[in-house]
């Protein structure tokens, strides 16, 4: 009994041990930006010179295009996959089946399905970047797979050749941050600016306001406008009204995407200058403080570690009693860790402000495709404004005036670089 108890304590400590050194080999070759995966994300095929390395599979790469190009559009997840599925394209897990020449033990509907799309909009394989490790068993006697926390995945970029272009990419996710209402008007009209519009004064969303009318020779006729939600919701007491003409609120920011579109085109170095020069003014005073304290935090702690260092040494020599040396210690690594926890975020702030040029390089090179541009539509918008700010009528000499501001992705507000402001009388609109 004893002997059995032994080997089975043996066996144990064993299978744990072989468990460990599994897990550590898979977490290196993950780290070094290996696919560990049992198969490749839909559009990429298993490189035939190197199993752990991803190709484009230039079938099933079109559809995946596609899909990211419908996201961009606004079309949401349900829309995408019933399009996807009228047209008969067979989904990710159908295809891998098929390809193995085996019948689809799932049982499942075999169709496209909201999750599916979802989960591949949100998946950075599609941009070359290796994203691993996003679940694991408990322990080795469990096969069953817990989610990790996303600081717990492990993350390598350019492991592979994209799919699709960063610019695509971070257009179809800003569309999750928007949280883009999904209602339509009675009349199934909805509007393309639903969404990005904000009230200048309280921050709210605006809310789209469908009034229908009939002309006089019996036609029906709607006026489509924009009113601050915080006011439509609680009253004046809230806010004001904000109105404005959804024609009015197309024509000036087409007329805003233009003007900024030729003059990134005639002299984009001048508005990348200009652009810049606004970003420093507003953040070298921070950034300088930045850059200061992530400085000093990194030499206080390398300080630290030294005095840590030469109080083990004083210790195990004799030098200062062994309470010195607990209350010494202690006080040191709280500090250590309270500079090293600051650390990463500090890093963070510096590299988000080193990259204001990038930035800019980015929105030049999109805008200056639409200087010509005749009308606006969903695309278009959510390729280029991140937000669209309405002030409050104002009257001036007689005339009312709506101050509306064009915030763009990658930069912000321009009109500053540009040394305008944005206004527009539309006093017989309203």
């Amino acid at each position: 009994t004893d002997v059995m108890c032994f080997l089975n304590l043996f066996n144990e400590f064993y299978s744990r041990d072989t468990s460990k050194k599994v897990k550590a080999v898979k977490r290196a070759c993950a780290e070094n930006g290996k696919f560990m995966g049992t198969y490749p994300a839909y559009g990429y095929r298993r490189d035939p010179l190197d199993k752990h390395h991803l190709v484009i599979d230039e079938e099933t790469a079109p559809v995946v295009r596609r899909i990211f190009e419908m996201r961009a559009s606004g079309m949401g997840f349900h829309a995408i996959a019933v399009a996807l599925n009228e047209e008969g394209i067979q989904p990710p897990g159908v295809l891998y089946y098929q390809r193995k020449g085996q019948s689809d033990p799932r049982r499942v509907n075999h169709k496209w399905a909201d999750q599916t799309v979802k989960n591949m909009v949100r998946n950075e394989v599609y941009i070359g970047n290796m994203v691993q490790g996003k679940s694991g068993t408990l322990s080795y006697k469990s096969r069953k797979l817990v989610n990790k926390s996303e600081d717990e995945w492990i993350r390598v970029e350019g492991t592979h050749k994209a799919i699709i272009s960063r610019e695509l990419w971070d257009t179809v996710a800003s569309i999750g941050k928007k949280k883009v209402r999904k209602s339509t008007p009675s009349d199934g009209c909805k509007s393309i600016f639903t969404g990005l519009v904000y009230c200048a004064d309280c921050g709210f969303k605006m809310r789209n306001h469908i009034e229908k009318f009939t002309y006089k020779d019996g036609r029906p006729g709607r006026y489509s406008s924009f009113i601050c939600g915080n006011y439509s919701r609680s009253g004046r007491g809230a806010c004001t009204i904000h109105t404005i003409y959804e024609t009015v609120l197309n024509q000036l920011v087409l007329e805003d995407i233009r003007e900024k579109a030729r003059f990134a085109e005639y002299d984009p170095d001048r508005l990348m200058g200009e652009i810049l020069r606004l970003k420093e003014k507003e953040s070298h005073t921070r950034l300088f403080s930045y850059e200061q304290e992530l400085k000093s935090s990194l030499a206080r702690i390398s300080d630290l570690e030294r005095l840590m260092q030469n109080l083990y040494e004083d210790k195990c020599t004799g030098s200062i009693p062994q309470t010195v040396f607990q209350t010494l210690m202690q006080k040191y690594e709280a500090e250590r860790a309270e500079k090293a926890e600051a650390v990463p975020e500090l890093e963070r702030k510096v590299r988000a402000h080193l990259e204001n040029q990038v930035d800019t390089d980015r929105w030049l090179e999109i805008i200056r495709r639409y200087t010509e541009i005749s009308e606006l539509d969903e695309t278009i918008l959510f390729e280029l404004v991140d937000r669209i700010e309405v002030g409050d009528t104002q009257k001036v000499n007689g005339q009312r005036i709506c101050e509306v501001k064009v915030y763009y992705r990658y930069v912000g507000n321009v009109d500053g670089a540009l040394a305008q402001k944005r206004g527009q009388d539309y006093g017989e609109a309203i």
